[in-house]
């Protein structure tokens, strides 16, 4: 630093001397000095920083004014003018008052309170206050050590103002050693370096001994013998004066009395004890225990044991001693980190007159347990955390100390849970926590974080500081819907406004990063999709709410003209940048029973006009119609309406056809009008009409027998008597064989039952019957249903349409005598009857 202000003076000199320079020379000269500095300022800050192992020193008197400047801390670390109080450089405190503060505004550490390094540091040497100072952005941690240097402001201070002596006259030889308590000076080094002078006297001496624990013991020596009767008090001046610039004296006033008789005071065993006691040793522990004798007898020989000095001074509550027995002993606690030695003179009177005394040292070493657990102090602590840190960012910055010394002081640090944080040693008894593994806020949003630290003694003692570590939330996670594929069900006609489903997307992370938004991404419907034309968007037909994800229909929908509506919907979050997630929607529309049945033109123009006389079921034509609607709304059944009851025609129920129900008469007249209703089977059913022209003409048979139709009409009449006739015949030989056979046949024969729609029928039951009218013929096929018809017109037109799809077939076991009866049926019966319809016409033709 002295360099550098050296160098400063250089360079303002060595502008002054350039200021005449032309002003490009000596700008690009000037750029090159500064720019060459620079660096070598940057290297050897660099180079210092390494050497002295990351720790700036600085010395400052005790006593100094607030405001001192202890040293330029900001320039010293190397920060440029104004980047101290940007990067907010400040001091950390770790449990004491330090004194010191860093300036704001310049960088510069200052005195902000007295500094007394009594006060501070007591005896102990040298007094250094220990500060760790923080700068951010990016955040580093720098220790500095501030030395409290002593001034000479405390003067050498005696127990007491006044010291007495009782010395017995003329026994008392010269050489005589009496102890003294010495003075005590608060200040250290050479201030609290003390010399002793005694004012003058041709009877006493000083001797100050220094021991090997550099202890000092001052003892006032008799250098000539005492005559009571001449002086039988001795007044003197003790001085003590310390080593300080300027010196500052004590003094106390020793008041000798010269005392007759009892020539032999008591001799201690040793002159000095040395003992060695454990810090943890309780109250009333045996310290020592001191003797001594005297060769006088009676009175004389009596002496008791006191305790006349004790250093530290401050101490001397600590000890007590029996006066009898000399016994020392505990009456307080010892503590190793306070006070290490303690030195107690001894004092053996007795109790003759005048009473003479001898002294000893006890000196007392106090031994070091691991009586102090280590303490833990965060000094910062960088909260929340956000998720995406890196490996590695420094989360807290702890101190850890143990007052303890050796072994016993040395510590040990760990963090539990061991993941994801871990512990780097950055300097002595200092520690950054730091991240060792990836975050996620959605699996743990907060850490509590233990700190542990164990020492080296035995048993180890320990200790631990909790840390709360949050972690907060950064856009990592996309919505998710519950579902990839919706399927909504729609009925058509809905009311525009009408929800059709509510959609929700999870997004895991918090805030707005978690704050989803929805929308209608794409998808819509074309030709294809209905009988509408062109291809219209999704956003036409559906709109989703951004905030719930409710689905709402903007419009009624038609079946007819859209059957399938699939789109995407895309949730997006708040986040920075924002993600989004998708899900696809198949909204099916449900048909309603909303269109009519809608007739055909018939095909081919018809089949014209009918000629009477005709053969029953017939197909006369065939009502067509379509419903646009789907389903059961479109299955379409026909109704003749008109004419109502026994009528010449009927519709085929499903089919549409219109045939004739028997054949056709001329009562019937000419024409006959239909009124066919076409109805759905939709709730509310919906219908349609139709009406029917059917114009009656006569046959080519009826023109050429026109004038012999009387006698035809006769023939006709014995035609269907000899019919009915042979059917009959035919019906008693079936009956017959049924009767002869019995139950066994029918046990034997299995029969087959086919059910189509309200009908059965039976393979066995069967049969064939030929019926002629006129010159029309057709074969019918006659069956007996297992379940009796509904009445009306329906079960008739329901017959007509299944009839044609009932097989003619029958199967069974017919036994001899049952062919054989047929047999002479068909040989005697047939015949006659034929011939007697040849007769019949002949008849009728001679007519």
């Amino acid at each position: 630093v002295k360099e550098e202000k050296k160098g400063g003076a250089g360079r303002a000199g060595e502008r002054r001397r350039r200021r005449w320079e032309p002003c490009g020379a000596r700008a690009a000269a000037a750029a090159m000095v500064v720019c060459v500095r620079a660096v070598v300022r940057v290297l050897v800050l660099q180079a210092a920083w390494a050497l002295g192992g990351g720790q700036v020193r600085y010395s400052v008197p005790e006593e100094a004014k607030g405001g001192t400047v202890v040293g330029r801390l900001a320039q010293d670390l190397g920060l440029e003018a104004g980047e101290a109080e940007a990067r907010r450089l400040r001091l950390v405190a770790q449990g004491r008052r330090a004194s010191v503060e860093v300036s704001g505004a310049s960088g510069a550490l200052v005195v902000s309170s007295r500094l007394d390094r009594e006060e501070l540091c007591g005896k102990s040497a040298p007094c250094a206050l220990r500060l760790e100072v923080l700068l951010e952005r990016p955040l580093r941690v720098f220790h500095v050590e501030v030395e409290v240097t002593d001034i000479n402001d405390n003067a050498p201070l005696f127990p007491a103002a006044t010291k007495n002596l009782s010395i017995p006259e003329l026994i008392t030889m010269p050489g005589s050693r009496f102890p003294l308590e010495g003075a005590s000076d608060a200040d250290i080094g050479a201030n609290a370096q003390l010399s002793y002078t005694l004012s003058p006297s041709e009877h006493f001496a000083l001797d100050l001994q220094r021991s090997e624990e550099h202890l000092e013991s001052l003892f006032l020596v008799l250098t000539k013998g005492l005559d009571r009767e001449s002086l039988a008090e001795h007044r003197l001046v003790l001085t003590a004066t310390d080593g300080g610039r300027p010196a500052l004296t004590g003094t106390v006033e020793l008041l000798v009395s010269v005392l007759d008789a009892n020539d032999n005071a008591p001799q201690f065993n040793q002159s000095v004890y040395k003992v060695r006691l454990p810090e943890d040793s309780v109250e009333g522990t045996l310290v020592a225990h001191v003797g001594a004798t005297d060769p006088d007898e009676g009175i004389n020989h009596e002496f008791s044991f006191s305790v006349v000095s004790l250093v530290p001074a401050a101490k001397r509550d600590v000890f007590s001693i029996d006066p009898m027995s000399g016994e020392i002993r505990l009456r307080d606690t010892l503590d190793f980190e306070e006070v290490r030695f303690y030195e107690l003179q001894i004092e053996a009177q007795d109790k003759g007159t005048p009473p003479l005394s001898g002294h000893c040292k006890v000196v007392l070493e106090v031994l070091d347990v691991n009586d102090n657990a280590p303490e833990v102090w965060v000094t910062s602590l960088s909260v929340p955390v956000p998720e995406d840190a890196s490996v590695g960012t420094v989360v807290a910055l702890l101190s850890v100390s143990d007052r303890d010394s050796g072994a016993n002081g040395r510590v040990r640090c760990a963090v539990w849970p061991p993941a994801p944080f871990g512990l780097v040693a950055t300097f002595a008894g200092s520690y950054s926590l730091v991240l060792r593994e990836a975050l996620d806020r959605e699996r743990v949003s907060e850490y509590e974080v233990e700190v542990r630290a164990e020492d080296g003694g035995a048993p180890p003692l320990r200790a631990s500081r909790g840390l709360r570590v949050p972690v907060s939330d950064v856009n990592d996670n996309a919505p998710a819907f519950a579902q990839a594929v919706y399927t909504v069900l729609a009925r058509e006609n809905n009311a525009a406004g009408a929800e059709l489903a509510r959609l929700w997307a999870r997004d895991p992370d918090e805030a707005g990063n978690g704050r989803v938004s929805y929308s209608v991404a794409e998808g819509g419907a074309g030709a294809g999709s209905g009988s509408g034309a062109g291809w219209r968007p999704a956003s036409s037909y559906v709109s989703v709410d951004a905030e719930s994800g409710r689905l709402w229909a903007l419009r009624p929908l038609d079946y007819e003209e859209l059957q399938v509506l699939q789109f995407e919907v895309r949730a997006v979050d708040a986040g920075e940048p924002p993600l989004c997630g998708n899900a696809t929607v198949q909204l099916f529309v449900v048909d309603e029973n909303d269109n009519a049945p809608a007739l055909l033109p018939p095909a081919g123009g018809g089949p014209g006009p009918w000629a009477a006389g005709e053969a029953s079921a017939s197909v006369v034509a065939k009502i067509r119609a379509v419903d646009a609607d789907s389903g059961y709304n479109a299955w379409l059944r026909y109704e003749l309406w008109e004419p109502r009851g026994k009528g010449p025609f009927r519709v085929g129920l499903y089919s549409g056809e219109v045939s004739t129900a028997r054949a056709l008469e001329e009562a019937d007249g000419p024409r006959q009008r239909l009124l066919i209703v076409v109805r759905d089977h939709g709730e509310p059913s919906r219908s349609a009409t139709a009406t029917l022209s059917v114009s009656l003409v006569e046959g080519a048979e009826a023109a050429l027998s026109a004038a012999a139709a009387g006698g035809a009409a006769a023939t006709n009449v014995w035609l269907v008597v000899a019919i009915c006739a042979v059917s009959s015949l035919f019906l008693l030989a079936v009956v017959l064989y049924a009767g002869a056979e019995g139950g066994a046949a029918a046990a034997a024969a299995a029969t087959n039952v086919c059910e189509v729609g309200s009908w059965s029928y039976s393979q066995r039951q069967s049969r064939s019957l030929c019926v002629a009218d006129g010159a029309g013929k057709s074969d019918l096929m006659v069956f007996s249903p297992n379940c009796p018809p509904p009445p009306g017109p329906a079960a008739e037109n329901a017959s007509a349409e299944k009839g044609p799809s009932l097989s003619p077939y029958s199967s069974g076991t017919v036994g001899c005598p049952f062919f054989f009866i047929l047999f002479l049926l068909l040989v005697f019966c047939f015949p006659m009857a034929f011939h007697g319809m040849l007769v019949i016409e002949m008849m009728c033709l001679w007519k």
